[in-house]
C-alpha cells in the first residue's frame, strides 16, 4: 500500500469502488490499466523504479510518486513535456483536456497558433507515459509531488511567472478586509469570507467583466500590472503607497503577501495574458541551422589527417613518459607545472594537453604505477596498441572516448570543496557526457552529408531537448566541449561527421571505413644538407623508432621535420650504434643521397665518442691521449668533479659515474662509460612499464538502462504480486461461538497451524489455489498465491504464481491461508 503523501495516488481501491465510467480513480489503477508493452516502457524510461523490482503495481505506483524519481523524470523531460507539466501544475485539479489547451495556446479568436495544438497531444503521451499525469482527457492529473515541485509558491516562483490564486492569496486574511476588497470590486456583500473570494474569483475569471474593471483602472495602475503580469509576480510597497497601487490593492488585483510586498492572483495574470501559462511555449523543437556544406571526401580526407595527427601525439605523450614519469599527487593526479610541461612538449595549449592525458588514460595506456614514490607510465597495453594498425589504434581511442565519463574540460574548475580539479585527479566524472556526446553526434549525422552545423543552433537544440536550469548549463558545456574534442581526435572533420565517425555511432567497426582514407606508411625520409631530414607522411615502425633516437623532431604536420645534432647522434651511438651503422641506416632509408655535412656530423661525433672512459673507482677518466687529460685538469670546469691523475692516462674523481659524464659532457666532451672489463657500455633507457591496470569504468548517470531480459522478468513479477494482491478470497466460515472468523477486508485471516495444514493438504488433493500470507527467513512479510503440490516434513510444495515457478515454503512460517474464490480459480 501507498504511504505518505503518495496514498492518494497509489492506494488500490477495492473492485466494487471502481469508477462507474471505468476511468482510473489512482495512478495505481492507472498502470494496472496499462498492457505489459506500456509497463516495459515505463520501467525503461524511469530505470530507477527497477530499484529493487517492486512487488506489485502498488509499489510501483508508490515509487514513481517519490520526490527523487520524479525530480530525475522531470530532468529529461524535453522543454514543451516540461512546460506541459508546468501548465498542469498551476491548472485546476483535475483539469479538463481543453483548459490545458488554452492555457498553452491561449484563449480567444485572435490567440496565436505556432503548433502549440498539434503538439499538445505528443507532449502529453509523454508525460502519461512516464507516469507524471493519470486519467482521462477531462480529469487530467498531474502527480502530486510533481505539483508541489512545479506549482509556485513564496520560497519558489513558478516557471510560469505565475503567482497563487485568489483563494490562496487571501488565506488568513480577515473577513472584514475580504468583504472591503468586494465592495471596492463593485461585487454585493456575502455573508462569509469562503463566499466573497468565491465571488471575487468568479469576477477575475469573467472575461467580460474583468475587461470592464480594467477599464476604470488609472493608466499608472496598468503600467504596474505590465510590469508584474509575466512574473515575478511579487512587488514590494511602502507602508504608504502610491494612488495606483493603492487602487489595485483596494479592488483586489493586488493582493498583500507580507507586510511589505504585494502580489498579483493567477486569475488577474492569466486574463492579462491572454490565457496562456508561458509568455513563448515551444511546442517544436529547434532547427539545427547548417552553417557550411563540404564534399565528403574532403571531410573524410580532414578527419583521416586528423586521426593520424592524434595517434601521433597520443604516442609522443605516452613514450614522453616512458622513463620519468611525472609524479602523482598525494590527492591524486598531475600537477599544474607537469601538466604545462606535457603541454610545451606536445606543443598544445593546457586544455587539448589535458584532453590527450585523459584519452590515453581512458583507453588504458597511462596508469600510475603503485609505488610507494608513485609515478604516472605507460602499461604494458601501450606495446600492444603500438603494434596495430593505425586504423585499429585510432578505433581503440574514439571507442574509448565516446563512452568515458571523466571530461577534461572540467581540469582546473573548482569542486564543491574549493580544490582545484587536476588531470588525472578524482572528481572528473561527468554522469552526463557519455549521453551528451552521442547525442551531439546524433545531431551531427541527421543533417546532410558534409555539413557541418551552427554551433549555437546545435546548443539551442540541447537545451530544448533538456531545459531544466543547471541540468542544461551542464550539458552545454558538455557538448561545446565534445564538438572540439571529436574534431581533435578526428572523429568530425571541418564541423562534419565524418564516415568513420558515422561508423563509431552506429557501433559498426570505425577502423574499416578509416583505413582507406590513411596514407601507407613510408620508408623512406629526404635528406637535406641543412641536417634535417623531411617524413613525406607516417613512418614504418623500425624507422620511426631508429630516427625518433638520432634526430630530434623540429617541426609537425603533413610532413614531419628531424633535425640532427651532436647531442642526437651521440645519443644514438649511446644506444649502441656504431658509426657504420648509422651511415648504413641513413643510406638505406634516405630517398636522396646522405649529404656530406650529416657523414661529417657522425664521423666528428663518433671520432670523439668513447675516447674518454667513465668507470667506478669511485669513479675514474681513462684516455690514451695523456694531453687531453691534461687538458681537462687545466679548465676550471672541472674543479666541482675532483678530479687528480693517477697515472699518465687515468684520472681519478671524486664524483659517481652518473655526475662525471654529465659534466664532462657539459664542458663540451663525449665520454662513454666503461664497464668493470672495460668494454663501452650501451647507456639505453630502460623504458619503464606499470603494472597491467583496468580500465577507468565510466560513472553512469543514474541507474543503468535494463535490457529486454530484464524488462520482462520485472513486468512478469509485478503482475504476479499484484494477482496476489489482489485476488478476492473467500470469506472464512463463521466460528463455533458465533462469531465470524472473517478479518478486516482485503487483510489476510489469522489461521491456526491445524486449519492451514488442512487447508493446504485438501488444496494439492483438489488441485486448487489458495492465498497465504508468508515470512521469510529474513522476517520479510509478504502475499503468494500458491498451487501446492505436495505437503510432507512441515513444508508445501507448490507453483508459485508471484514468482512464476516452483517453490517450497515452511509451513510454521505461513501466517495465514485462504481459498480464493470461486471467480478468481
Amino acid at each position: 500500500m501507498g504511504t505518505g503523501r503518495c496514498d492518494q495516488e497509489a492506494t488500490v481501491p477495492e473492485p466494487s469502488s471502481t469508477a462507474a465510467n471505468g476511468a482510473p480513480r489512482s495512478l495505481a489503477e492507472a498502470l494496472r490499466a496499462r498492457d505489459d508493452a506500456a509497463l516495459a516502457a515505463l520501467l525503461h524510461a524511469r530505470p530507477d523504479l527497477l530499484s529493487p523490482v517492486p512487488g506489485d503495481v502498488t509499489q510501483l505506483a508508490t515509487r514513481a510518486g517519490t520526490r527523487a524519481s520524479v525530480v530525475r523524470a522531470l530532468d529529461r523531460l524535453d522543454r514543451f513535456a516540461l512546460q506541459t507539466a508546468e501548465a498542469l501544475a498551476v491548472a485546476p485539479d483535475p483539469c479538463p483536456y481543453g483548459v490545458l489547451e488554452s492555457l498553452l495556446a491561449g484563449t480567444g479568436e485572435d490567440a496565436p497558433d505556432n503548433g502549440t495544438r498539434a503538439a499538445l497531444p505528443r507532449a502529453l503521451a509523454t508525460l502519461r507515459d512516464q507516469a507524471l499525469v493519470w486519467g482521462g482527457d477531462e480529469r487530467l492529473r498531474l502527480v502530486r509531488t510533481a505539483r508541489e515541485l512545479l506549482a509556485p509558491s513564496a520560497s519558489r516562483p513558478s516557471p510560469t511567472g505565475l503567482g497563487p490564486t485568489v483563494a490562496e492569496a487571501t488565506a488568513g486574511m480577515s473577513p472584514t478586509r475580504i468583504q472591503e476588497i468586494v465592495a471596492a470590486a463593485g461585487l454585493p456583500a456575502t455573508h462569509d469570507p469562503v463566499s466573497a473570494v468565491a465571488a471575487l474569483t468568479g469576477l477575475f475569471t469573467d472575461p467580460a467583466r474583468m475587461s470592464a474593471l480594467l477599464d476604470e483602472a488609472p493608466p499608472e495602475a496598468r503600467q504596474v500590472l505590465d510590469r508584474l503580469v509575466w512574473g515575478p509576480p511579487y512587488g514590494e510597497v511602502t507602508a504608504n503607497p502610491a494612488p495606483p497601487v493603492r487602487w489595485l490593492r483596494d479592488r483586489g488585483l493586488l493582493l498583500p503577501a507580507t507586510t511589505r510586498t504585494v502580489v498579483l492572483p493567477r486569475e488577474v495574470a492569466l486574463h492579462l495574458r491572454g490565457g496562456l501559462a508561458h509568455r513563448s511555449p515551444e511546442p517544436v523543437a529547434p532547427e539545427v541551422a547548417v552553417q557550411r556544406e563540404h564534399r565528403p571526401p574532403l571531410v573524410d580526407a580532414n578527419a583521416a589527417g586528423q586521426a593520424l595527427a592524434a595517434l601521433a601525439t597520443v604516442e609522443e605523450l605516452v613514450k614522453s613518459w616512458e622513463h620519468a614519469g611525472p609524479p602523482v599527487l598525494r590527492a591524486g593526479g598531475l600537477s599544474v607545472r607537469d601538466l604545462k610541461r606535457t603541454a610545451a612538449a606536445l606543443d598544445a595549449d593546457e586544455p587539448t594537453a589535458a584532453f590527450w592525458i585523459e584519452l590515453a588514460y581512458a583507453a588504458g595506456l597511462l596508469a600510475a604505477d603503485g609505488e610507494v614514490d608513485e609515478r604516472y607510465g605507460p602499461t604494458p597495453a601501450f606495446d600492444d596498441w603500438r603494434e596495430l594498425p593505425p586504423a585499429e589504434r585510432w578505433s581503440v581511442l574514439a571507442e574509448a572516448w565516446l563512452p568515458a565519463t571523466r571530461t577534461a574540460g572540467a581540469v582546473g574548475e573548482q569542486d564543491p570543496k574549493g580544490r582545484t580539479l587536476a588531470a588525472l585527479g578524482p572528481g572528473l566524472d561527468r554522469s552526463a557526457a557519455p549521453e551528451v556526446r552521442r547525442r551531439v553526434l546524433e545531431l551531427l549525422a541527421a543533417l546532410p552529408e558534409g555539413a557541418s552545423p551552427d554551433p549555437q543552433a546545435l546548443l539551442d537544440r540541447l537545451s530544448w531537448e533538456r531545459p531544466v536550469r543547471g541540468t542544461s548549463e551542464l550539458r552545454a558545456r558538455l557538448a561545446d566541449r565534445a564538438l572540439t574534442e571529436a574534431e581533435l581526435l578526428g572523429v568530425t572533420g571541418r564541423g562534419a561527421l565524418s564516415a568513420p565517425g558515422r561508423a563509431l555511432l552506429e557501433h559498426r567497426d570505425p577502423a574499416q571505413p578509416l583505413a582507406p582514407l590513411l596514407p601507407e606508411p613510408v620508408d623512406r625520409v629526404l635528406l637535406q644538407a641543412d641536417l634535417t631530414a623531411v617524413a613525406p607522411g607516417p613512418l614504418a615502425r623500425p624507422l620511426a623508432d631508429v630516427l625518433a633516437v638520432l634526430a630530434d623532431v623540429e617541426s609537425k604536420g603533413g610532413a614531419t621535420v628531424y633535425r640532427f645534432t651532436p647531442g642526437s647522434v651521440r645519443r644514438a651511438l649511446d644506444g649502441g650504434h656504431t658509426a657504420s651503422d648509422l651511415h648504413a641506416f641513413l643510406a638505406e632509408h634516405s630517398a636522396t643521397p646522405v649529404p656530406q655535412p650529416l657523414s661529417y656530423l657522425i664521423d666528428d661525433v663518433a671520432r670523439r665518442h668513447g675516447r674518454l672512459r667513465v668507470g667506478a673507482a669511485s669513479s675514474y677518466v681513462r684516455c690514451d691521449d695523456d694531453s687531453l687529460l691534461g687538458e681537462i685538469l687545466a679548465d676550471k670546469r672541472s674543479a666541482p668533479l675532483g678530479l687528480r691523475r693517477l697515472a699518465p692516462t687515468v684520472l681519478a674523481a671524486q664524483a659517481d659515474p652518473g655526475a662525471l659524464l654529465d659534466g664532462l659532457r657539459a664542458m663540451g666532451y663525449a665520454p662513454a662509460a666503461e664497464s668493470h672489463t672495460g668494454d663501452v657500455l650501451v647507456a639505453r633507457a630502460d623504458a619503464r612499464r606499470t603494472p597491467a591496470r583496468a580500465k577507468p569504468v565510466p560513472v553512469p548517470e543514474g541507474p543503468p538502462l535494463p535490457d529486454e531480459t530484464l524488462l520482462a522478468a520485472a513486468v512478469r513479477a509485478i503482475r504476479a504480486g499484484d494477482l496476489a494482491a489482489t485476488a478476492v478470497r473467500k470469506e472464512p466460515e463463521a466460528t463455533a461461538g458465533g462469531a465470524a472468523g472473517a478479518a478486516a477486508a482485503g487483510e489476510l485471516p489469522r489461521t491456526s497451524a491445524a486449519e492451514t495444514l488442512a487447508t493446504v493438504q485438501a488444496a494439492a488433493l483438489t488441485g486448487s489455489v489458495v492465498w497465504i500470507g508468508y515470512v521469510n527467513a529474513e522476517g520479510a512479510a509478504s502475499q503468494r498465491v500458491i498451487a501446492p503440490v505436495r505437503v510432507e516434513g512441515g513444508f508445501v510444495t507448490g507453483y508459485d504464481h508471484t514468482a512464476d515457478e516452483v517453490r517450497t515454503f515452511a509451513l510454521h512460517r505461513i501466517t495465514g491461508v485462504a481459498e480464493l474464490a470461486d471467480d478468481q480459480v
